[in-house]
């Protein structure tokens, strides 16, 4: 949540960040509300007072009839006051609604427009050799690449790796189920993610995979995007469209101390959100779903560090990407087009040569000190005084779209697929995914 002072006293940046997000607010009717708020604040505050002196000066009364006369003219006011409390918190409530629908201020770093103008800053080619562009390109920049390999779900599928059949049988479109060494293969990415953020500094966490809607709302997903999750019929609690969301919550409403900063937490959850799906190779396989499994980075930390944990954070996400040995870009995303409570976001991206496209398998991001107004979250500084924190998340990484590439990149002929280095501990030590036979 932006800060009414925010808006109150930078109003044009504040347009003219929403302008960017290609966006419009109730900035007007937040700022009426504002004045309406303050003068009426005023007046609550000078009857608290009166009440106050009224009550001392009852005790002090000399006669019954003294008091009896300043009892009464106490409740006259108490009921003037009640009223002007009542208008108050109906004030609050509707700057508060209005407050919740406004987006994070977008970093002025950032390109302007939509998806089509993010800036590719980095691209690797899984061999540990890295490009790091000094003048970030476009993606015009980039000439799209045919398709040189067989798609993840015909691998998944002739191999056994991946039952869409069943899955469908079971939940329906667009569920699926992972067999023999592809499910081997899930959890071997897991628990090796898991155990890299262990090695970065990061406290394993495993949380809830519901959430009361608060949590949701402290996030920056309700109540704008309540569409794209499920949430249980004749209950207060949603299935988690991202671990970001219950880890994030874990310190609502407390005073963490300055000395226990920065935190990071990793965590491993199923994720639910509902997706929009049409025909065509773009949903085909395992890239889209209601449901996948992803490990996420969320770190808490002091708004003067929080850019340079953002770099950080970005460089775990790609140490992931890097040891597994994909071919990978780093795009930063416009302004139009990172997400509700992201000032700024980077996208690592790995390539699909079985469909000839890039898949986007982590989201870096800095939320400044939005989601800690909506949530609560606050630290005590050096000085003794209470200050918001700065919230960050990093997918670490996407589990369906990961496993999509190492099928498409490592696939051989005989349908055996090499499995990266580093998961071969987490295999029992083989090289290769082997065929289910039934397939």
């Amino acid at each position: 949540m932006i800060g009414i002072k925010t808006i109150r006293e930078q109003t044009t940046l504040v347009r003219d960040a929403l302008k960017a997000r290609n966006m419009t607010g109730s900035i007007d009717e937040i700022l009426e509300l504002d004045i309406r708020r303050r003068a009426l604040l005023v007046k609550v505050e000078n009857d608290r007072a009166e009440r106050k002196e009224a009550g001392k000066a009852i005790g002090k009364a000399k006669t019954e009839a003294d008091r009896i006369e300043l009892i009464t003219k106490q409740r006259s006011g108490a009921d003037q006051l009640d009223e002007l409390e009542s208008q108050l918190k109906n004030i609050d409530s509707s700057m508060n609604e209005l407050l919740l629908e406004i987006p994070n201020l977008p970093h002025p770093e950032l390109p302007f427009g939509g998806e089509e103008s993010a800036e590719v800053i980095l691209i690797g080619d899984g061999m540990n050799n890295e490009e790091v562009f000094s003048t970030p390109k476009y993606l015009e920049d980039f000439t799209i690449e045919s398709a040189t390999s067989i798609p993840h779900w015909d691998i998944g599928r002739n191999y056994g790796y991946i039952d869409f059949e069943r899955g469908v049988k079971v939940s329906g479109s667009p569920f699926y189920m992972l067999r023999s060494d592809g499910a081997r293969m899930q959890r071997a990415l897991i628990n090796w993610m898991l155990d890299l953020h262990h090695e970065h500094g990061f406290e394993e966490v495993y949380p809830p995979f519901l959430v009361r809607t608060e949590s949701l709302v402290g996030t920056g997903n309700l109540p704008k995007f309540s569409d794209n999750l499920f949430g249980l019929e004749n209950s207060d609690l949603w299935l988690v469209p991202t671990a970001e969301v219950p880890i994030t919550n874990m310190y609502r409403d407390e005073i963490l101390d300055h000395a226990q900063l920065p935190i990071q937490h990793s965590a491993y959850t199923a994720c639910f959100r509902r997706e929009q799906f049409s025909a065509g190779r773009e949903v085909r396989g395992i890239k889209r779903g209601y449901q996948f499994d992803k490990v996420e980075m969320v770190v808490f930390t002091r708004e003067h560090e929080s850019w340079e944990m953002l770099e950080s954070l970005l460089q775990n996400a790609l140490d992931v990407v890097r040891k597994l040995g994909l071919r990978y870009r780093v795009l930063r995303l416009a302004s139009g087009d990172i997400g509700f409570s992201a000032s700024m976001t980077y996208d690592i991206e790995i390539w699909s040569p079985g469909s000839g496209e890039w898949l986007e398998v982590s989201s870096v991001s800095n939320f400044t000190d939005f989601q800690a107004r909506r949530a609560g979250l606050r630290y005590r500084s050096e000085d003794g005084s209470v200050k918001h924190l700065h919230t960050l998340n990093g997918s670490g990484l996407g589990i369906p779209r990961t496993f999509a590439a190492i099928l498409e990149q490592n696939v051989l002929p005989d349908g055996r697929v090499l499995i990266p280095t580093v998961l071969q501990p987490y295999l029992g030590n083989q090289e290769y995914l082997l065929p289910v036979k039934s397939a």
